[in-house]
């Protein structure tokens, strides 16, 4: 990238801050300054603006990178983000195509994916690791339910572990439909190591990867990222993303699909 004194586009500025905080933890405006070679007060103006997409945390005088670092449990989470949640699962349902073979991982919002998917007159084999999805996607008797076993995880209401993921890797799936405790350029990341070994092994086993999240995902980092952004096929939320994460699902190759309130 072009860093010459006054080169830089304001996009390009922008990513090579976030480049910059990323690498560094944190980072001070003086610094970013003669990195990039503009003045404080350009900084200063592009810092406001990732601060207010939710891509980085201003501190006096520099800026550190938004991170999770923890998560409630599923229980506590499926009482907040109610109805956005349901736009969502709503969505993603009709993106899956009648006998499909979908894998779905454990989460409040994979959780809602698969209520709507049972209320949906048409034939699917579902694998999922979560308790909760086999047992609302059992309630439909034209669904095939595989529960993979493992370690049982009652933060998740899921099972997770070496053995879950062996067993992921006996099956073939046509999408896997996977949640997030955070999303950014980099990728999806998720607080709970588990759960991000179990999502990199149903979405090597899928010929596509459909990402649910809430709008509050964005701009955020948690403890282990799960893939790269342009290994997602498709991201389903439930409002317009800011700017820079629109710009990044784009160049990444992904389909961004809103289901905004009517």
């Amino acid at each position: 990238m072009n860093i010459e004194a006054g080169r830089l586009t304001k996009k390009e500025r922008h990513e090579l801050i976030l480049s910059e905080v990323r690498r560094s933890a944190s980072i001070r405006i003086s610094k970013l300054a003669r990195r990039i070679g503009v003045a404080g007060e350009t900084i200063r103006r592009d810092l406001i603006e990732l601060g207010d997409a939710g891509l980085i945390n201003r501190t006096y005088g520099g800026a550190t990178i938004s991170l999770v670092t923890s998560e409630p449990v599923i229980a506590e989470r499926g009482l907040t983000m109610v109805e956005e949640r349901a736009r969502v699962g709503r969505g993603a349902a009709g993106l899956i195509e009648k006998g499909s073979i979908v894998m779905i991982d454990g989460g409040s919002t994979t959780y809602e994916v698969a209520r709507s998917l049972s209320q949906h007159g048409r034939d699917l084999t579902i694998i999922t690791n979560s308790v909760g999805v086999a047992s609302v996607a059992g309630a439909n008797p034209g669904f095939r339910v595989i529960l993979c076993p493992g370690t049982y995880d009652s933060r998740e209401a899921a099972v997770l572990g070496e053995d879950t993921v062996e067993f992921v890797r006996r099956y073939n799936a046509d999408v896997a439909i996977i949640g997030a405790s955070a999303l950014n350029a980099e990728g999806p990341s998720d607080m709970i190591s588990g759960a991000a070994a179990v999502k990199r092994a149903m979405m090597a086993r899928s010929l596509s990867t459909i990402l649910v999240v809430t709008n509050d995902k964005f701009g955020r980092s948690s403890l282990e990222r799960v893939c790269a952004l342009s290994e997602i096929s498709d991201v389903v939320t439930d409002s317009e993303p800011a700017a820079e994460m629109r710009a990044a699902i784009d160049e990444a190759g992904g389909e961004l699909h809103v289901f905004a309130e009517s």
